[in-house]
């Protein structure tokens, strides 16, 4: 596995990122808010606005390989009757997938949501055609609770995504 360490954002890390997420297989996978081309400016308003947040609902890393950001995680508290769940979410430079980073990159910020957090599950919802993505999150612990068939449109075309969730009593 590639060495890795998980910290919060630092405004410095915004070339790095622009550099990282500068690939439209990885926008192919996100939602509309992710842009494709990924810009400097895009990387800054992202990092800056990561860092202004804060901790109180959500938990935002830099994943930094060989000293620079080439990821992102974060897990966000929901609210009114999701109060009790909380978001995933991540990206990752291309270099670096297959290399094990992800799954303990999620491995990590999960453990530290349940700790920090009054929650009860951790959710994501990968697009069903995204393999990697899937496998990372079943490696991870999650169960895969269904396929929301014809659920999202992205870059012109109709997809499916899962519903995984991680409950806190699942936790490796």
């Amino acid at each position: 596995m590639t060495t890795f360490t998980l910290r919060p954002w630092q405004r410095s890390d915004a070339e790095a990122v622009a550099a990282a997420a500068n690939n439209p297989k990885i926008a192919a996978n996100l939602r509309n808010v992710f842009p494709s081309p990924y810009t400097l400016a895009d990387a800054e308003w992202y990092v800056g606005d990561c860092a202004a947040q804060g901790e109180e609902r959500q938990l935002s890393r830099a994943i930094i390989i060989e000293g620079s950001a080439a990821g992102s995680i974060g897990i966000f508290v929901k609210d009114d009757v999701y109060e009790k769940s909380a978001e995933l979410g991540y990206w990752l430079a291309e270099p670096y997938w297959g290399h094990g980073v992800m799954t303990e990159a999620v491995r990590q910020l999960c453990r530290e949501a349940f700790d920090r957090f009054d929650i009860l599950r951790i959710f994501a919802e990968p697009f069903a055609d995204n393999l990697g993505s899937r496998r990372v999150l079943e490696k991870a612990g999650f169960t895969c609770e269904g396929t929301m068939r014809n659920g999202v449109f992205k870059n012109g075309r109709v997809h499916s995504y899962c519903m995984y969730a991680l409950l806190r009593e699942e936790l490796e």
